[in-house]
Parts: C-alpha cells; sequence; structure tokens
C-alpha cells in the first residue's frame, strides 16, 4: 500500500469523524432548541428525544429549579392573596354599619360639631370601602381570578359613559369636563378599561381647581389608540411621574386630597394586561396629561417553525 493510499484512507477517516461529530452537534443544538422553545411555551415537562448532553443536563437543571421558584412564587402570591380577601370579608361587615350609622346620626338634630364628626367619621368609612374594593380588584388581577377579555371595540361610546359618571361631580366643583369628538378603534375589555379610564378621570376632577378643566379626548397611530385625560391641576413634580403608577405612591402634595395610591396602580395593571402602556405629562401649576395606549390590533401568536442547522 502505498503513500497516497494511506494519506487519502486517513483523510476518509478523519472526515467520516468529522462529519459524525457534526451531526452530533446538530441533533444537540437541536435539542436545546427544542428544551428552550418548550420551556418559553409552559412545557417544561416536555420530554426531549435524544441522548443528553453534559451541557443539555445542566440547562435542564437550570429550567427545572426556575421552573419551581416561579411555582413557589405564584404559590406565595396565590396564598397572600387568599388572606387578603379574607382580611377584607372580615373587614366588610363593620365598614358598612359604621356607613349606615353616620347615615342616620347625620339625620338627626346635631350641634355644628357633632354634624362635622359625623361627617368625618362617614368620609373615613367610606375611603376604607373604596380602599377595600380596590385591593380586592388587585389581587384577583393579580392572581388571575379575573380574566379581561378583549376583543377590537369602538372606544368612543366607553369614553362618553366614563364622562358621564363624573360630569355630575364636575359640575358640582365648577370644573369644565369636556369630551373630543374623535374616535376609534382598540383591542380592549369594555368594562375594565372604562373602570381605569374612570379611575384617571376622578384624579383629574379632584385634583383641579373650581373653575378649571378636564378634557378627555381619542388619538389613533399605526399601532395603538390613546385616550388622553388633560387637566389643569397643580401638576406633578418630574420625581414623582417616574413612581406615580407604583402601588401606594403617593406624589409629593397629594396628602391633602382624599385616596390610598392604588387607584393609578389599578388602572396601569389593567392597561398592562391587555398589551397597552401608560404615560403621564405634567407641568408644576399647569396641570397634567394621562395617556392609555390600546393596541389597534390583537397579537399574532407566533408561527412555529423548524430552524435548519
Amino acid at each position: 500500500m502505498n503513500g497516497y493510499v494511506v494519506v487519502s484512507i486517513v483523510l476518509f477517516i478523519l472526515l467520516a469523524a468529522v462529519l459524525l461529530q457534526l451531526r452530533h452537534a446538530q441533533s444537540a443544538v437541536k435539542r436545546l432548541d427544542e428544551m428552550l422553545t418548550n420551556a418559553m411555551e409552559g412545557n417544561q415537562e416536555k420530554p426531549v428525544a435524544g441522548e443528553s448532553t453534559p451541557l443539555e443536563k445542566r440547562l435542564r437543571e437550570y429550567l427545572d429549579c426556575n421552573d419551581r421558584t416561579v411555582r413557589t412564587a405564584q404559590d406565595q402570591k396565590e396564598q397572600m392573596g387568599a388572606l387578603v380577601s379574607d382580611m377584607i370579608h372580615q373587614i366588610q361587615p363593620p365598614v358598612t354599619q359604621l356607613q349606615q350609622y353616620a347615615k342616620t346620626l347625620s339625620k338627626q338634630p346635631l350641634t355644628f360639631q357633632e354634624k362635622e364628626c359625623v361627617r368625618g367619621m362617614e368620609g373615613q368609612a367610606n375611603k376604607l370601602q373604596a380602599l377595600m374594593e380596590s385591593m380586592d380588584k388587585i389581587i384577583r388581577l393579580e392572581t388571575g381570578e379575573i380574566t379581561l377579555r378583549t376583543q377590537v371595540d369602538e372606544l368612543a361610546p366607553m369614553v362618553a359613559r366614563a364622562a358621564a359618571q363624573y360630569a355630575p361631580k364636575a359640575w358640582d366643583k365648577e370644573v369644565s369636563l369636556t369630551v373630543g369628538q374623535g374616535g376609534g378603534q382598540a383591542v380592549f375589555d369594555a368594562k375594565w378599561t372604562e373602570e381605569a379610564l374612570c379611575s384617571l378621570l376622578d384624579n383629574a376632577v379632584k385634583y383641579t381647581s373650581p373653575g378649571g378643566s378636564v378634557r378627555v379626548e381619542i388619538q389613533n397611530d399605526e399601532l395603538f389608540s390613546a385616550i388622553q385625560v388633560s387637566d389643569t391641576g397643580p401638576g406633578i413634580l418630574e420625581s414623582d411621574q417616574e413612581k406615580i403608577f407604583d402601588r401606594f405612591y403617593r406624589a409629593s402634595g397629594a396628602s391633602q386630597q382624599e385616596g390610598a395610591g392604588i387607584g393609578l396602580y389599578l388602572t396601569n395593571q389593567i392597561v398592562q394586561r391587555q398589551g397597552g402602556h401608560m404615560k403621564v405629562e405634567s407641568v408644576l401649576g399647569k396641570g397634567s396629561t394621562f395617556w392609555m395606549y390600546l393596541p389597534r390590533e390583537k397579537k399574532k401568536k407566533p408561527v412555529k417553525y423548524k430552524k435548519s442547522i
């Protein structure tokens, strides 16, 4: 056997070995891709065919650990939600009684000081009632008990309903509440989006002084339809604007107004869970503008395809 033949055989063996290793590498990469795809789709338990490499075993250990962490966090959130719901259930009866006592007392012949005490008691009871209702909605949203049923719908009727609820309050306070004539479609849950908008309107009317104005408009672009709520209130500090949607956060200067600091948090949660987002701009002494951006089309599910290596 001459040297040329020997070299050819060696090269053939080396080529075969390289091709075999490449095939194994392709299979390993494919299995890793399947493992990651299953994990992203929430199917960590779905087995992946083929012999596991050390890297695949490490990835599986990591995914299992991450899955257990997620499940533990979800269990803790559900337990906390159940605890808060139980507390709300226990507190509800005495709060209702306080409200009834305040109404009964307000009808009695009282001195000015006594009437002020009754008015204060009723106001605090109503505040606690609103706080419990908001907390209950947040817990139900975060634990998945409430499912937002989104569909493509017209925004104008929902905006008109929300504005009509706050027209009497604005009238009593001598605040001008106007609604723009524009319209548009978006993907949203009408009931919960109306509640989110009512929270914005409640704040706008509450913080706007007599003689001021609140305006609601609908704006559209290619991806989103936005509900804009503008007021001529005191404005919000720039340092507060970054935290305004945090739970229980109250902006500087808001302590003089009723509220618990969860209305904007709940609004933001509702909007985000519909694929939208919130935005705020404000100038001290001139007022604030809030935007609720809602998607105009439902997100399409990604199409699965096989990757070629």
